[in-house]
C-alpha cells in the first residue's frame, strides 16, 4: 500500500507535515539511540531518552532506570546522561556520589565518552547503509543478457514490435553489452523515432522494430522543482515541447537547456488523456566528477528506458558495497557543495532548511514508500555528516574537545567551554535562520 493511501491528500500541508515528522522522528530516534546504547555499553547511565521536546505526552521507566518519553514537539530529541545539568549542557558531576561518578559522562574514561558521542552519527550512517542495501536488493540488478520484463505505457503512434522476455542483442547495429555498461553504450544510438532491435526470442534470433530506448517518459520528478510545482507525474509521456513533437528524452533536455529559464509549453499524454503544462525551468547546480559542479537549466524530471529489464537479487555483500558507495557519494557531494557555496562558485540556494526538507519529505512520500525511505536514508546520511562538523554543541565539536583532552591531558576549562558552546549555538541558529530565509524568501 502506498503512503498516498494512508496520509492526507497529496500536496496538502497536513501530508507534508506528517511526512516530515515521520522522516525526522526516524532519523532522530536512530541518532539518539546510538548515543544511548553505546553509552550503556560503556557503563554510562542514561536518565532520559526523549523523542521530541516540550511537554511529555507519554513516558515509561525501564528496569535500568532510564525514562523513555515522547514529547509534544517532534523536531528533535536528546539523551540525558547521569550528571548532565540538562540535555544541552556539558554536564557536571559535583552532586553525584563518588560511587556513581563512573556512570556519568564526565566521570567516564575518555575513550567511553568519545565512543558515546561518535555513536550518534555512526548510527545515522548505519541506518542509511541498511536502507540503501535493502532497496538495492529489493529492486535487483539486470540479468545478463539484458532481457525485457515489461513496457511503459506509450501513446498511439509509437512503433512497438518487442515482447516481454526478448533478449536484446543489438540496437541499430550497436551491440548490447552486459548490464553494467548497457546505459552508456546505447547513449550513442542515432536519435530516430524507430530503431531496429536484434533480439533473441524463444531461442531464435530476429529483428523487431521499437521506439528510441530513452523515450520522453517521466520516470521521476524531483521535489520542489518546476515540474513538481505544476503537477507533472511519473509515467507522463511528453509528446511535444513548444509545439514541436519529441520522441526522445534528450530532445526535452536540449529544449530546456536552450530555454535559459524562459517558460516552455509541454504537451503531455497521461493515461490516454492529452494535457498541457507551462513549466519555467530553474538554474540548478549539479554535482559532477572529482567534486566539481555544473550549473544547468532544469525542470526537475528524470527519464529512463521505455521498458523494464528483468532483474535478479544481488548478494548481501554486493548490496552493502553499493549502499556504502551511495553514502560516500552523498558525503563527498555535500562537502564539495558546501565548499563551492562558501567560495561563491554555486548559489547558496542549494542549502535547504526545515521548510525545504519538509516539502521534499512530502514530495518523496507522495511518490511511494520506496522513494520515501530512500529519502530518509539520504537525509540520515546528511544529518550524520552535519553532526560531525567540528562546531561546539554538535557531536563533532565534542569530539574536538576530547581530542584536546587526549593531547593535553586535561579537558578545556569551564569558562572556555561556555564561550565555545555559546559561539557554536549562535552559529547553528544563524545558519538555521539563513536556511529558513532561503526556503521562504530568497529561493522559494
Amino acid at each position: 500500500m502506498e503512503l498516498t493511501q494512508l496520509l492526507p491528500q497529496f500536496g496538502s500541508v497536513a501530508f507534508t507535515l506528517v511526512a516530515f515528522v515521520i522522516a525526522l522522528s526516524i532519523i532522530v530516534a536512530i541518532h539518539e539511540y546510538g548515543h544511548y546504547i553505546v553509552g550503556r555499553w560503556c557503563g554510562i547511565h542514561a536518565e532520559v531518552f526523549s523523542l521530541g521536546f516540550g511537554p511529555v505526552l507519554y513516558a515509561r521507566t525501564d528496569k535500568r532506570g532510564t525514562k523513555w518519553q515522547i514529547a509534544a514537539l517532534p523536531f528533535g530529541g536528546y539523551v540525558k546522561f547521569l550528571g548532565d545539568a540538562n540535555a544541552a549542557s556539558v554536564g557536571t558531576v559535583g552532586a553525584i556520589r563518588a560511587a556513581d561518578r563512573r556512570k556519568t559522562m564526565l566521570g567516564a574514561p575518555l575513550w567511553a565518552r568519545a565512543a558515546t558521542v561518535a555513536a550518534g552519527p555512526a548510527f545515522n550512517f548505519i541506518l542509511s547503509i541498511i536502507v540503501f542495501s535493502a532497496v538495492i536488493m529489493m529492486q535487483g540488478r539486470p540479468v545478463d543478457p539484458v532481457t525485457i520484463r515489461s513496457f511503459s505505457a506509450l501513446p498511439e503512434g509509437y512503433v512497438q514490435d518487442l515482447q516481454p522476455g526478448d533478449q536484446l542483442l543489438s540496437i541499430a547495429g550497436i551491440a548490447v553489452p552486459p548490464p553494467d555498461g548497457f546505459t552508456v553504450a546505447i547513449e550513442g544510438l542515432p536519435v530516430k523515432p524507430v530503431l531496429d532491435y536484434a533480439i533473441r526470442r524463444d531461442g531464435q534470433e530476429m529483428v523487431a522494430k521499437g521506439p528510441y530506448p530513452f523515450a520522453p517518459i517521466v520516470v521521476g520528478v524531483s521535489p520542489n522543482s518546476a515540474a513538481y510545482d505544476v503537477d507533472i507525474k511519473p509515467g507522463d509521456v511528453i509528446t511535444a515541447v513548444d509545439g514541436t513533437p519529441v520522441f526522445a528524452f534528450e530532445q526535452i533536455v536540449e529544449r530546456v537547456t536552450a530555454s535559459n529559464g524562459a517558460p516552455i509549453l509541454l504537451d503531455v499524454w497521461r493515461d490516454g488523456q492529452a494535457l498541457t503544462f507551462t513549466v519555467v525551468p530553474r538554474r540548478v547546480d549539479l554535482p559532477g566528477q572529482n567534486g566539481s559542479f555544473e550549473t544547468r537549466w532544469l525542470m526537475g524530471v528524470s527519464g529512463g528506458l521505455f521498458f523494464e529489464v528483468k532483474t535478479e537479487t544481488p548478494g548481501v555483500f554486493q548490496s552493502i558495497g553499493e549502499g556504502a558507495r551511495q553514502i560516500w557519494f552523498i558525503i563527498a557531494s555535500s562537502i564539495s557543495g558546501l565548499g563551492h557555496m562558501i567560495s561563491g562558485a554555486i548559489s547558496t540556494c542549494n542549502l535547504s532548511g526545515p521548510v525545504g526538507i519538509a516539502q521534499a519529505s512530502g514530495a518523496m512520500a507522495s511518490q511511494g514508500w520506496v522513494s520515501f525511505i530512500w529519502f530518509v536514508a539520504v537525509l540520515s546520511t546528511a544529518v550524520g555528516l552535519m553532526n560531525l562538523f567540528p562546531i561546539p554543541v554538535l557531536d563533532g565539536g565534542h569530539l574536538v574537545f576530547h581530542v584536546y583532552e587526549a593531547v593535553t591531558g586535561r579537558p578545556p576549562s569551564n569558562g572556555a567551554l561556555r564561550i565555545l558552546m555559546a559561539v557554536g549555538l549562535t552559529f547553528i541558529l544563524g545558519l538555521m535562520f539563513f536556511a529558513i530565509a532561503n526556503d521562504v524568501f530568497l529561493c522559494p
